[in-house]
């Protein structure tokens, strides 16, 4: 387990690069389950003119801990089953993201992704870059949000990808009964098996909250003026979480039916505009002092700074198993315009875009 402590500067980024960046113990493939799904057909877009050189092979660690057999089926009770978004505008981060992930678990053979796309088919770029990855795609239509989209602080919180996590209950095989979803520009420094182990007791999702937030703020004035509204936290201790590292009670989810719920609050605030922030609101309403907790070092977010100006920022004191980009600054951006924050240091060991050096 790595312990960090708060720092700032670029030499501090720099060390934690050594830390942090990926084990160069090299994996073995393993025998993968395949994605054969019928996408082409479907979405009939070709791929973005993206190239990303292929990661090192990988297999389940030999110390006996892992599941005795690499699983053959996506309802393999031995899977951990992760949730990310595609899109060509954050595809490089997506793919940063995985490989951290598989850089840094002891079982990669036992983990299998689940990835949601719009607008174009990414598989074959998935395919080349992990060779052996256990995945699938599912194509999420924009259709089913794009009436309940409200303008947002950001053009990119309103994209209706970033609405796919409402229905995962809905888009992944029934036989999936628990899923983590991660955003798009993030990195793990640890084991992801410690984030699916995490006991979520009697809740329907579990995340690292932040009850010193001014929770205030997430909603308008004419929210918390209106009783109608405001009373939706009646009988609660409600906190600020970020929804871009979650784990989900799936089976919860579909009986309680959750997702029509987060709809209810969309169409509510078209017509009485009870937040600015995009797809983060609706949860808040629906799941904010209904939360388990997680711990802190599970979501280090904020690094992209705010929604506006993406200002560079250093990390929460404390331990860290997951570097987060929330904010409108991007580690990929910043590098490439050469004008990179210290911390976008600790993001570059896990980029696999552009050919191998």
């Amino acid at each position: 387990m790595l312990w960090l402590m708060r720092f700032s500067g670029f030499f501090s980024a720099a060390m934690l690069v050594i830390l942090l960046s990926p084990s160069l113990q090299s994996f073995h493939p393993a025998e993968a389950i395949r994605s054969s799904h019928h996408l082409d057909g479907l979405l009939r877009l070709p791929p973005p003119r993206l190239s990303f050189r292929p990661a090192a092979p990988f297999r389940n660690a030999a110390d006996g801990k892992c599941a005795s057999s690499v699983p053959t089926s996506v309802c393999d009770p031995s899977l951990v089953h992760v949730a990310i978004t595609l899109d060509v505008e954050y595809l490089r981060g997506s793919i940063a993201a995985v490989h951290s992930i598989l850089q840094h678990s002891q079982c990669p053979e036992n983990i299998f992704f689940h990835f949601l796309v719009s607008e174009t088919n990414l598989e074959s770029l998935v395919k080349s870059t992990f060779p052996q990855l256990n995945f699938k795609v599912y194509y999420f239509d924009p259709e089913i949000v794009r009436n309940l989209i409200s303008t947002s602080v950001r053009q990119a919180l309103e994209q209706p990808l970033n609405y796919a996590r409402n229905y995962l209950a809905d888009l992944l095989e029934p036989c999936v009964e628990r899923v983590i979803y991660l955003d798009s520009d993030l990195v793990l420094v640890d084991d992801i098996a410690k984030l699916w182990s995490t006991s979520l007791g009697s809740r329907t999702i579990g995340a690292p909250e932040y009850c010193h937030a001014n929770f205030t703020k997430y909603f308008t004035a004419g929210f918390w003026s209106d009783m109608r509204f405001a009373s939706a936290f009646a009988g609660r201790r409600p906190c600020y979480f970020n929804t871009g590292v979650m784990v989900i009670d799936l089976v919860r989810w579909r009986k309680i039916g959750y997702s029509k719920r987060i709809e209810r609050w969309m169409e509510i605030q078209k017509n009485d505009r009870i937040y600015e922030l995009g797809s983060l609101p609706p949860f808040l309403l629906v799941f904010a002092g209904r939360v388990a907790p997680i711990e802190h070092r599970w979501n280090q977010h904020g690094l992209g700074g705010d929604n506006v100006k993406g200002s560079c920022r250093d990390l929460h004191a404390g331990p860290v198993s997951l570097l987060h980009w929330s904010g409108s600054g991007k580690p990929w951006t910043r590098l490439d315009s050469k004008h990179p924050c210290p911390l976008d240091a600790l993001w570059a060991p896990y980029d696999l875009y552009g050919h191998a050096h």
